[in-house]
């Protein structure tokens, strides 16, 4: 049998299973702090077989991912306020902690929804926000839209990429996977594009020479 039927099947079995979507509840709230955890792919995955196999069902996939996230986010945000002087501080989390506290001063809550879809912005946008004590009743508010928004979004593209290649997962996953990094990739530059931007607007004019 060759490999790729192999893992296809594997992968059936799992998203058949009533277990799979306590698994993707759990993956989300992990990715909530500990951002390695692969929450996005596996919900794309679940959404690929949705369509491709009428199991998991999309509805609960999303629910539980939403969820998941949400659970998770309120855990960043627990860690944030009792560990935010060395995150300020720390070598790593320092230049992360300092981008989400500028982006919070110059958009409020709405940044948690916009650093979902950063790599590694999510974190340091939770942990930022409860190092600076942001009010815990208008950062569920921000985090249920950011959290409801990821879910559908994920789902949603692995629904496509299962709907477009239906007699071959392998491919619709592939679609999903590849639609989820374009928007990634366009997310980075776009924002590197306004840094750079924003930079040069603040660089000194030279003086004008007197000769």
């Amino acid at each position: 049998m060759p490999v790729t039927q192999t893992i296809l099947d594997t992968l059936h079995d799992v998203m058949s299973s009533p277990w799979i979507y306590l698994a993707l509840f759990a993956l989300a709230l992990l990715d909530g702090f500990f951002p390695v955890v692969p929450a996005e792919t596996s919900v794309i995955t679940a959404g690929v077989f949705a369509a491709a196999t009428g199991a998991p069902n999309l509805a609960l996939v999303i629910a539980v991912a939403a969820l998941g996230a949400f659970a998770g986010d309120h855990v960043s945000y627990a860690i944030g306020r009792t560990t935010n002087d060395r995150l300020r501080n720390g070598r790593r989390s320092g230049k992360a902690f300092g981008w989400a506290e500028r982006a919070l001063a110059e958009r409020g809550g709405l940044v948690l929804v916009v650093a979902r879809y950063i790599p590694g912005g999510r974190t340091a946008c939770t942990l930022t926000m409860g190092a600076v004590a942001y009010p815990r009743r208008s950062f569920a508010l921000f985090d249920a839209v950011a959290a409801v928004s990821w879910a559908v979004y994920s789902g949603a593209i692995g629904y496509v990429g299962g709907a477009a290649f239906e007699n071959d997962p392998f491919k619709g996953l592939l679609l999903g996977l590849g639609i989820a990094l374009t928007v990634t990739a366009i997310v980075e530059v776009v924002r590197y594009a306004r840094h750079r931007r924003a930079a040069r607007r603040l660089e000194p004019i030279p003086a004008a020479s007197n000769d």
